[in-house]
């Protein structure tokens, strides 16, 4: 399975072990600890998987408890708190050698026909994808080649990533650089035509780049880092249909970090202007303390 977005499919597809037990593999890789965006996607098809009808998503809260193990498969337990008439509620809890690592709380709405409809337009507008570089080309722009594990980490990745401005690397280029970033997203490859696997696939891809905005005006977001960062808790809410494996424009900010921690929030959009889904996250920001095969990585 050579494909990334190939892969994404199959580590969202996870293995019934009972009624309202699920168990999603977690690949072993060079990372210190699971990606977070694989947790809370997976957690999503866990709670999916137990709903009928037609009520996708409209919301999900989570909290990341530890960090989870590279390698070592994570077993998710729903709850099925409440089926209503309109409204659908599972809770969900990941475990991964008989410890929580994560939980989440997502509804399920079937779809109605609202009295009234509004949004704020998109905040910037942005170049069209195709005319700006991939995440790849900017740091192959910069370093004039990959290091070998950016290569390897590359050739794993599920979406492409293009930043709306160029990459900063310098003191300089940060100085007052305010705390916002903009990507354009999509996945590498079809995703097939189950919703569900569209909604747990952007889920996956939300944690990707948001706590981007954080850091801008500290540093350059692809050079060594100088703060550990971990993801504390992600909130979604989903407002309209979509495709992951089309262009969307999430557009990222942060109105504040104080007492070692950073809050984030992004809207995404499609290439249309539509508001499609909006996140907020916090997350954890330490000085870093080196450890053995350091590399930089856009995940929390």
């Amino acid at each position: 399975m050579n494909n990334p977005a190939d892969r994404l499919v199959d580590l969202l597809d996870l293995e019934q072990i009972e009624v309202n037990i699920f168990r999603g593999r977690s690949p072993q890789e060079s990372l210190q600890r699971v990606f977070g965006g694989q947790v809370a996607g997976q957690a999503l098809v866990a709670a999916g998987r137990t709903t009928e009808g037609d009520r996708p998503v409209h919301s999900l809260h989570a909290y990341f408890l530890r960090p989870g193990r590279p390698g070592v498969p994570i077993v998710y337990q729903v709850e099925r708190v409440r089926d209503g008439r309109s409204f659908t509620t599972r809770r969900v809890t990941a475990i991964q050698q008989g410890r929580t690592i994560f939980n989440l709380t997502a509804s399920f709405h079937q779809p109605e026909q609202g009295a009234f409809e509004h949004q704020l337009p998109p905040r910037i507008e942005a170049p069209a994808p195709e005319s700006l570089p991939t995440v790849v080309e900017e740091i192959k722009e910069h370093l004039g080649a990959l290091p070998e594990q950016l290569e390897r980490m590359a050739r794993r990745q599920p979406f492409d990533i293009r930043y709306v401005d160029r990459l900063r690397w310098t003191a300089e280029e940060i100085k007052d650089a305010e705390p916002r970033s903009a990507v354009w997203m999509r996945a590498v490859g079809p995703l097939g035509d189950d919703p569900l696997v569209h909604t747990c696939a952007l889920t996956y891809a939300s944690d990707m780049t948001l706590l981007d905005a954080v850091r801008i005006p500290v540093e350059p977001l692809w050079g060594p880092r100088g703060f550990d960062m971990a993801s504390l808790d992600h909130a979604m809410w989903f407002h309209r249909p979509f495709r992951a494996d089309e262009w969307f424009l999430y557009d990222q900010e942060s109105p504040i970090a104080t007492g070692g921690r950073g809050l984030a929030r992004g809207r995404i959009y499609d290439i249309e202007g539509r508001l499609l889904v909006s996140v907020v996250q916090e997350g954890l920001f330490r000085p870093h303390t080196p450890r053995p095969m350091d590399t930089p990585t856009p995940d929390a």
